[in-house]
């Protein structure tokens, strides 16, 4: 859905009154003897009437002294009131946060750029130097807070013009806004994708003929705008736009290796880049889960290492989901994205999203959905979210039978977790306890019987409950040649004491 604007005056006197704090800072300018502006994305999302609660203030002078005029005038105009400070000297910025407002205050500044790196020199300047180093027209738009001309707009780039015709453009030549900061095509996309805009055509050559520039930019720096990009209303739009650019085949080569239909025999199969990227508009409809969104994106992410083509049945992609789930840490590292339990999750997510839809297509056995039940844990909702979101056929009858499947799967899973309460499921014959009837030392042996006992639960041969698990124990160590020295009741005695807990 379109954004709908809300075009303002050149005045913005009436508009400012919703955040207090601008009257603090034009009478704190105003106290220094300094100009001083709100820029960039707050006067932009403003204009577009989006909340927007980061404000970037530019003075024709010192920041930090501005902020810590603005800063001693708010807790003078509210002495109740949580003001917080932060100086960063070294980039002549600061910051002053009070309630949810968060303010960042710099001086103009003229910057100049080496083609090696995207660090610039910076210089004090003027307003027209500051918005001219600005990445795109409607970031560089500026609201005057000074008494004289309070409220007053000040837009040399046709800002307001480009956010009614939807237009993502740079203030200066495109080629020499990303060969200073090469960033800045990433954030071109972002923008695009998060806001439903168009990239104006002269921009988007440029992004393409200079998209090797990104690689002198850090990998961090380019995923968290990849994440941003990832975390818009349509993802797929931002992620075509890197594809046509050539940014994508830089930074997420193996992604791009999804696109293309291959033919053998009159026989192809679908295009897995535009099924994904499908995929991952469906879960963006459900949720705004930025890790959830991942897994969308890995969930194919194998297909092009495991498609094999046989004549009789046409194409396989067989594994490709165990596969998926060993190459997700691969590609988090590579990202620089967290490797702990989230990239956990998408690993879990991206190798189970095929059960569910097995068990739609056959009969569903008790088994096989407490095996599920076991596996997904505490994400079996997302994992469910990621299922429904993979059916991208354009037969609507076909999409209607699989979801009425998947309905009667999550029917079932909830009335064997209501009986059986196996969802994150430990058994209660833990490994420390079978050392404990056996007196044995962490072994193959423990290992042996542990697994045992869990599959026994799984298959329902007996329930996850204390006596009859105790005495599938004591079977299953028969069978090893094992004989225990504790009995049922020995064994109960310790679980009712904190001696065993404190071994764990």
């Amino acid at each position: 859905m379109p954004i709908e604007l809300q075009i303002f005056t050149l005045n913005f006197k009436e508009n400012l009154k919703n955040e207090p704090i601008f009257e603090i800072i034009a009478r704190s300018a105003a106290e220094i003897n300094v100009d001083a502006y709100v820029i960039g994305g707050y006067v932009r999302d403003l204009i577009l009437n989006r909340p927007n609660k980061d404000i970037d203030i530019v003075c024709v002078g010192s920041g930090i002294e501005l902020a810590e005029k603005v800063a001693k005038n708010v807790e003078k105009n509210d002495e109740n009131s949580n003001v917080y400070v932060s100086f960063f000297k070294n980039f002549g910025t600061a910051q002053i946060k009070a309630g949810e407002t968060e303010v960042e205050f710099v001086g103009a500044r003229r910057e100049s750029y080496r083609s090696e790196s995207r660090k610039p020199l910076v210089e004090d300047g003027t307003l027209e130097d500051d918005q001219n180093r600005r990445d795109f027209t409607i970031n560089a738009m500026g609201i005057s807070l000074n008494l004289k001309n309070y409220g007053q707009l000040v837009d040399p780039f046709g800002g307001v013009e480009d956010t009614k015709s939807k237009l993502i453009r740079t203030p200066l030549e495109p080629e020499i806004t990303f060969s200073d900061d090469p960033l800045r095509m990433m954030r071109a996309v972002r923008f695009a994708s998060q806001l439903g805009f168009d990239i104006d055509g002269k921009t988007f050559d440029a992004i393409s003929a200079m998209k090797d520039r990104i690689s002198i930019v850090s990998q961090e720096r380019i995923t968290d705008e990849l994440n941003k990009i990832v975390l818009s209303k349509t993802p797929s739009y931002g992620f075509k736009l890197l594809y046509y650019t050539g940014l994508l085949q830089i930074i997420f080569p193996e992604f791009c290796e999804l696109q293309g239909v291959e033919t053998q025999d009159g026989k192809g199969h679908k295009d897995n880049f535009y099924h994904t990227l499908q995929v991952l508009d469906n879960v963006a409809v459900r949720s705004n889960d930025l890790w959830l969104r991942w897994a969308a994106i890995l969930h194919d992410i194998a297909k092009p290492a495991t498609k094999r083509f046989h004549p009789k049945i046409g194409w396989s992609f067989h594994g490709h989901e165990e596969l998926g789930g060993k190459m997700t840490p691969v590609i988090f590292r590579k990202l620089k994205m967290p490797l702990d339990g989230k990239m956990r999750m998408v690993k879990k997510l991206v190798r189970l999203h095929l059960r569910p839809i097995a068990l739609a297509k056959e009969s569903i056995t008790d088994s096989a959905l407490r095996r599920l039940l076991y596996e997904a844990g505490e994400d079996l909702e997302y994992l469910m979210i990621l299922c429904r979101a993979d059916i991208t056929s354009k037969d609507p009858n076909k999409v209607r039978k699989y979801l009425a499947n998947f309905d009667k799967v999550e029917e079932l899973l909830i009335e064997l977790e209501e009986k059986d309460k196996l969802r994150n499921f430990q058994p209660v014959i833990t490994g420390e306890i079978i050392m404990e009837v056996f007196d044995l030392t962490p072994s193959k042996e423990v290992g042996t019987i542990k697994l045992a006992l869990r599959e026994a639960v799984l298959e329902g041969i007996i329930p996850n409950e204390f006596e009859l698990s105790f005495d599938y124990v004591l079977k299953e160590g028969e069978k090893l040649n094992l004989k225990p020295v504790k009995s049922k009741e020995e064994i109960k005695h310790i679980l009712e004491t904190p001696k065993l807990e404190d071994k764990e």
